[in-house]
């Protein structure tokens, strides 16, 4: 079995308009509210009951070797992952909201090697803006060294749009999504933690995210465990400070189809989004919210609205005088700070933007019905820096906890 090295690869911000990224975010965020998977609406698969105990599978991995280093591109994070033996190196997009793995052949040729099996069937799938379709193969995917996955069903996409910046996506939500996106059979395909579980390569279907806040181009700031959450101080693994809260796998569609989960969410103290269903997405920037919502934010921020990017801007004195969000997750409260609420300002160049500006992360996904619609929020990317959380499919939960960086003060 060859070595990879996939975890040393050098990665580069990408430049992106923050006019494309909210764009990208809003379409996404439509896609979800449509109750879409690639191709129709899907549920979580039930393996049995809810789990309701805070700590209820509080599972951790403790092993370096499957904790996989990742890194925050600018408005995305991607992970170094291996296809093939000799592997080659691809740059994948790690997306809860999708379930699929396929890299792109759009810009260098596919190689196939001797691990290599064509199943002459075929893919496609919509992501909501983008688009992807080619042709299915089974191949070795290696995560790390520790994390070698045999005839792994991937798709190699002939055409790819709105994928700049990316050779694919390394898709970790449920496998339901999957369903219909092969040829013409509704058969669905094993995701790489599931074939990971199959090989007894891990012990259980779930996977623990830390993302670091991004300040620079920096080596590996993230890391995706396999197995559980992981706590310990690898090189490339952050510590997560506070208790592991679970919260079941939400009932309301459409976001019971994805990592859904029910939140409400307070500003200096006052309730301004009612406990509703959404969805932790990391393959959205942004943290999406009901246009109602997003206006009584806007409203005690004092923020206003830029045209250049599409982004809430508030100034200097604005923000001296923000206060914290609670996002109420289940029962236990997480707290934003106002520094976590803002893009960080060393990184306005990645989006094109005024450098001496302070732009807010929160973006209005429209006219949702609080309570009556199904998927009314999105916790994104930048929501997701601030704390370690956990996608648990056996035990159908999600986990969140605070980190080193949840209190930081580095945007």
């Amino acid at each position: 079995m060859s070595q990879n090295t996939t975890h040393s690869v050098c990665f580069k911000t990408k430049l992106v308009k923050a006019q494309h990224m909210k764009h990208h975010d809003s379409m996404r965020a439509k896609h979800f509210l449509a109750g879409h998977h690639p191709h129709g609406p899907a549920a979580f698969h039930r393996k049995g009951p809810h789990p309701h105990d805070k700590s209820s599978g509080n599972t951790s991995s403790g092993d370096a070797s499957k904790t996989v280093p990742v890194v925050d591109a600018g408005v995305t994070y991607l992970a170094a992952v291996g296809v093939g033996s000799p592997a080659t190196n691809y740059q994948l997009l790690i997306d809860t909201g999708s379930s699929n793995t396929w890299v792109s052949a759009v810009d260098k040729p596919f190689q196939q090697t001797s691990t290599c099996q064509d199943t002459r069937k075929t893919f496609n799938i919509s992501y909501g803006k983008g688009t992807c379709n080619g042709n299915e193969y089974m191949d070795r995917v290696t995560l790390s060294p520790g994390l070698v996955i045999d005839q792994q069903l991937i798709g190699v996409a002939t055409e790819a749009t709105d994928m700049d910046g990316m050779d694919g996506i390394l898709g970790i939500g449920p496998q339901d999504l999957t369903k219909g996106t092969m040829g013409s059979s509704d058969e669905s395909i094993p995701t790489v933690t599931d074939n990971l579980v199959k090989q007894k390569t891990i012990s259980s279907a779930c996977i623990g995210i830390c993302y670091e806040p991004t300040t620079t181009d920096e080596p590996a700031n993230g890391c995706l465990s396999f197995g559980g959450a992981d706590n310990s101080k690898y090189s490339f693994a952050f510590r997560y400070t506070g208790d592991m809260s679970y919260t079941p796998i939400t009932k309301t569609s459409p976001a019971s189809n994805y990592w859904g989960i029910e939140q409400c969410i307070s500003y200096d103290g006052q309730e301004i989004m009612a406990k509703c269903a959404g969805i932790s997405d990391t393959g959205t920037t942004l943290c999406m919210l009901p246009s109602s919502v997003f206006k009584a934010y806007q409203k005690k921020t004092g923020a206003v609205l830029d045209n250049a990017t599409g982004l809430l801007t508030v100034t200097e004195d604005q923000y001296n005088s923000m206060k914290s969000m609670i996002f109420t997750i289940g029962d236990v409260d997480f707290e934003l700070t106002a520094n976590g609420q803002i893009w960080p300002r060393s990184m306005n160049q990645t989006l094109g933007a005024d450098p001496s500006k302070i732009y807010l992360i929160f973006a209005d996904m429209g006219d949702v019905n609080v309570g009556s619609d199904g998927l009314c929020f999105i916790n994104g990317f930048t929501f997701l820096q601030r704390f370690y959380s956990v996608y648990d499919t056996d035990k159908e939960q999600v986990g969140f906890a605070t980190t080193e960086y949840t209190m930081a003060t580095t945007n």
